[in-house]
């Protein structure tokens, strides 16, 4: 039996994934800006020591990235704040 692919299904998942990698691209950008900001200095004493890796703070939880910012990161936040993929989809635009 062959399965027929849905026309609207395609269409959405291509926008989605036109989306994903537009906020990659964005999340790239902000890393890159942050870190010249910073002059390099993105993560706290904590997250040196936890071996976390900078990029990771622009994803996950507010919790996780407030944990192992450095001051200089969490100042430069405050006025580039950080996007979640939901914010950054419901304000994408094809």
């Amino acid at each position: 039996m062959r399965r027929h692919r849905s026309v609207i299904f395609a269409e959405a998942a291509s926008a989605w994934r036109e989306c994903r990698d537009a906020y990659d691209l964005f999340l790239e950008d902000q890393h890159s800006q942050a870190e010249r900001a910073c002059r390099g200095n993105l993560l706290n004493r904590r997250g040196r020591t936890a071996g976390i890796r900078a990029e990771t703070l622009f994803l996950g939880p507010w919790s996780r990235a407030r944990a192992y910012a450095s001051d200089e990161l969490l100042e430069w936040w405050a006025t580039h704040p950080r996007q979640t993929f939901s914010q950054f989809e419901r304000s994408w635009s094809r």
